[in-house]
């Protein structure tokens, strides 16, 4: 196609000009091949027109996948990209990188090893790029291909790490140093233990080390705990420790404010050993670090780390006196409890482990085990408590186990607690009073020697002994405190051989095992070890609940706080964290960091020393900040489940009725979690939140819609812990009151919760006709349409969920259902013609002769296909299986407000 332009009257052919149109040019391009374009505009002088070669390589793949050769010519072309002088051209290639290797591998019999030969090598050529835009994309595509799993293992050793090594080395460009470093970082988990020990890990150590560049040590401090929890163990305390204690002291504090954050991974991947006599020390000095950046990280860390403490007597399930009592073993969801060998369907738990001479039940097992610390109704953090450690052999019926001893955490079998006399427990507990509190590391043989700290007696008195003549200094005045309970830890390991006494066994005999000593415990399968011991699951503590009622001189109040599970000293940290003081030096919201990790720490602790943590949680319960309360309220359930009924009842459920009067933004916590909480507590306790449950109808604002959604859910599920009277007597008139809000969510998730009501009572007529009766009058004769609507959703819901049976439903709701055949408005009719189409025509005793409903079925059938209302005459004549009961909420009621 031309434009004629004309001269002179076109006064001869000599005088016309011919001028091309841009369409002439675009009928070119169209007559080329893909290949043609490729060939065309790749040595285009028009940047723009290399960046749309590059942004179109995969549309070009595509084009040309039939042919196998016409593939290996585009990504051959590829590599002239590659070498583009324009670092945006660059870049768009590597954006492209990632879809172009995804395409290859699903089409590797026609494209044969095709991006490990033609791509790859360029990502990791761009990696050392000169251009920081080009570098970055290319480290972006990289990681995406080793997450997609694109990239070969054997590509990954001999093309990949030894490249990103050699840029690490202390020649090479310090940007690009931290970067690969970064990259390498990332990368461990990915390709895991061995390539990480064999290639990775001695240029770690190295870079650790790195005097020069204080970025590329930051960089190994943050991603430290990754590093060791791919190479395990052995690795981490043998190579990596020693290189973390100098980054702990990097003169450099991002660089330690790095390893507080993440200390918790570092301690789960050592020994109990290693954490109690160095871990221990090494955190407080972070706590007293000069820097209040690093003393805020620590504290935030603090409850975590407690947590790698956690033992098998504080936390799993056990079975006791037949019964299975759960410490809170979650992992995202509550993990149900296998009991009387009856698995409950769905049970995620890996395997099961019959408990043989009980013959009461089985115990399940988990890969970890964690508390699920809810914030947010959307947001968790699980805490995890997991170790390296053996998996457990299996149990055989033959071996005589004695009850309590029958215990599960972490893939191992905890040591049995020494039986002691009581005579024995009073020698113990009197010597012990006059003593310093009690080390924490034990040996077989009854005499241990602690692990010496990062700073002995006379480094940490000459410390305390500088800064005493600044005391006035909150900031030091803080260091000085912690310093002192450093002291105090180092008092301990010196007390280590008087602080502990051998208990006796039942023979005469003495137990040389701390049962929270530092030594690798011995699996159940050691029968020769086993059967020297005696075993019970009752601490010496005994069950301190009635000690929330009592009064503490000072000495009590400090013995209050002992225990046997964590250093002291971190325990006295952890427990200063609701000290005002902390909030002007360390951090304003530490208060709420201490709550975060509560459930953690109590965890960690075991019931048996909820004493060490009730003072704590009641402060923070009354603490001025709301966000603080908050925190509490959406763990309580979670806190609930550790401590067991008694604690519970006790001390939880004052605090949980504090929190039902507080602020909405407090409520909706406890109301996210109503049934989790309600379901551990007695049922004489349980009804008394009867009467309360009206009040969360009430809100400070009346728009906050979802608060009252998620009381309609709730609802549905407390359904189970009542009675069918009293289900009748207080959440009906919640129900009904639901059903009317303005809000369709709302009012949908309540018709759900009437149809759960109606399936509760329906064992009881008389309850039964009475809920009916009046769910015929509030709603089937409303003067409001959209009640006569939700008499219909409900009606629609009873038939599909099965809540009664239909001879039930034909006595009660057939009739005044029908009624509405013609109702004035529109889409009632059209629900009612869905109604009778999707599910009462579905039921065959709906369309048997002998039914006496039957005619009246088909006449209002009849009535509705006649109807002037096209929406209602179509879905009474057709069965649209496409349209079901959650389309019809979103497509039939009235809008949000």
């Amino acid at each position: 196609m031309s434009l004629i332009v004309g001269v002179d009257d076109y006064s001869s052919e000599s005088d016309i000009i011919i001028i091309p149109s841009a369409l002439d040019f675009v009928s070119q391009d169209e007559m080329l091949t893909p290949l043609g374009r490729l060939d065309k505009y790749v040595a285009s002088e028009n940047i723009f027109n290399r960046q749309m070669v590059a942004r179109s390589l995969l549309d070009t793949l595509k084009a040309v996948n039939e042919d196998e050769r016409d593939c290996i010519t585009v990504l051959e072309r590829v590599g002239r990209l590659a070498d583009d002088s324009e670092p945006t051209v660059r870049a768009e290639l590597m954006e492209q990188v990632p879809h172009i290797a995804i395409f290859c591998q699903e089409n590797r019999p026609s494209i044969p090893f095709a991006f490990s030969k033609y791509l790859l090598p360029i990502v990791v050529r761009y990696l050392a790029d000169q251009n920081n835009q080009v570098r970055k994309t290319s480290q972006a595509a990289l990681l995406v291909l080793l997450e997609q799993e694109l990239i070969e293992r054997g590509d990954i050793e001999t093309l990949v790490c030894p490249v990103l090594v050699d840029l690490t080395a202390p020649d090479s460009n310090d940007d690009v140093k931290t970067e690969a470093m970064a990259i390498i970082c990332k990368m461990a988990p990915m390709v895991g233990k061995d390539i990480t020990e064999r290639l990775f890990l001695p240029r770690f150590c190295e870079m650790c080390c790195d005097c020069r560049m204080f970025h590329v040590r930051k960089v190994c401090a943050a991603n430290f705990g990754d590093i060791c929890s791919v190479v395990g163990g052995d690795a981490t305390e043998e190579l990596l420790l020693p290189r973390f204690f100098q980054l702990c002291s990097d003169n450099v504090w991002g660089v330690r404010k790095a390893c507080a954050e993440c200390f918790m991974t570092v301690s789960s991947s050592t020994s109990q050993e290693v954490r109690r006599t160095k871990l221990s020390s090494l955190f407080i000095s972070l706590i007293s670090d000069p820097s209040r950046w690093v003393r805020q990280a620590a504290f935030q860390s603090l409850g975590q780390f407690i947590s790698t403490f956690a033992s098998p007597n504080s936390v799993g399930q056990y079975f006791r006196e037949g019964e299975v009592e759960n410490y809170s073993q979650r992992q995202g969801e509550d993990l149900p409890a296998c009991t009387n060998g009856n698995q409950e369907e769905g049970c995620p738990q890996q395997d099961c482990i019959s408990t043989g001479n009980l013959g009461e039940g089985v115990l399940c097992r988990t890969e970890e085990v964690g508390v699920d610390v809810a914030e947010e109704g959307d947001i968790s953090e699980l805490i995890s408590l997991s170790e390296p450690v053996e998996e457990s052999p299996s149990v055989s019926p033959q071996d005589s186990i004695p009850e309590q001893e029958l215990y599960n955490s972490f893939h191992f079998w905890r040591m049995p607690i020494a039986e002691m006399d009581l005579d024995m427990e009073l020698l113990q507990h009197g010597e012990s009073s006059q003593q310093e509190p009690r080390s924490y590391g034990s040996s077989s043989q009854g005499k241990t020697k602690a692990s010496a700290p990062v700073l002995d007696r006379k480094q940490l008195e000459e410390l305390i002994e500088n800064l005493e003549p600044h005391i006035d200094d909150p900031d030091v005045k803080a260091q000085v405190e912690v310093l002192t309970a450093a002291l105090r830890a180092t008092t301990m390991d010196s007390h280590l051989e008087d602080a502990f006494l051998e208990p006796r066994d039942l023979k005469g005999g003495h137990h040389h095992d701390n049962p929270f000593g530092v030594h690798q415990m011995p699996l159940i399968g050691d029968h020769s070890d086993m059967e020297s011991r005696t075993s019970t699951l009752q601490m010496s503590h005994g069950d301190d609940s009635e000690l929330s009622d009592s009064s503490f001189s000072p000495e009590d109040e400090k013995k209050s706080r002992h225990q046997d599970v964590i250093p002291q000293a971190l325990l006295d940290q952890y427990l200063s964290m609701t000290d005002p003081s902390r909030a002007q030096t360390v951090d304003m919201e530490i208060a709420k960091h201490c709550a975060y990790s509560l459930p953690g720490v109590a965890m960690t602790l075991g019931r048996q020393n909820w004493h060490c943590l009730r003072d704590t949680y009641e402060t923070l319960a009354s603490d001025m900040q709301w966000k603080v309360r908050r925190t509490l309220a959406f763990s309580i359930h979670e806190l609930a489940l550790i401590l067991g009924d008694q604690l519970t009842a006790a001390d939880l459920v004052p605090i949980f009725n504090s929190f039902l009067k507080d602020l909405d933004e407090v409520r909706v916590g406890v109301l996210k979690h109503l049934y989790d909480f309600l379901k551990l507590l007695h049922q004489e306790t349980r009804r008394k939140y009867l009467y309360q449950l009206q009040e969360f109808l009430v809100t400070d604002n009346s728009r906050n819609w979802r608060f009252r959604s998620e009381l309609a859910e709730q609802l549905v599920l407390l359904l189970e812990l009542y009675s069918g009277q009293d289900v009748y007597d207080y959440l009906r008139p919640l129900s009904f009151s639901l059903c009317t809000d303005r809000v369709s969510s709302v009012r949908w998730t309540s018709y759900k919760l009437v149809s759960e009501i109606i399936r509760k009572v329906a064992s009881c007529q008389v309850l039964l006709a009475d809920f009916l009766s009046e769910l015929v009058e509030k709603f089937c004769h409303s003067h409001k349409w959209s009640g006569r609507q939700a008499f219909t959703f409900v009606c629609q819901l009873v038939i599909e969920d099965d809540c009664v049976s239909l001879e039930q439903f034909s006595e009660h709701l057939l009739a005044p259902l029908l009624q509405l055949a013609s109702d004035p408005v529109a889409n009632v009719r059209v629900l009612l013609a869905k109604t009778i189409r999707q599910s009462l025509m579905e039921r065959e005793y709906f369309l048997h002769s002998a039914n006496s409903h039957q005619e009246a079925l088909e006449q209002t059938l009849v009535a509705l296909q006649m109807d002037l209302d096209k929406d209602v005459k179509y879905f009474a004549s057709v069965h649209p299986g496409s349209t079901r009961i959650s389309e019809d909420a979103m497509s039939t009621t009235s809008s949000t407000y």
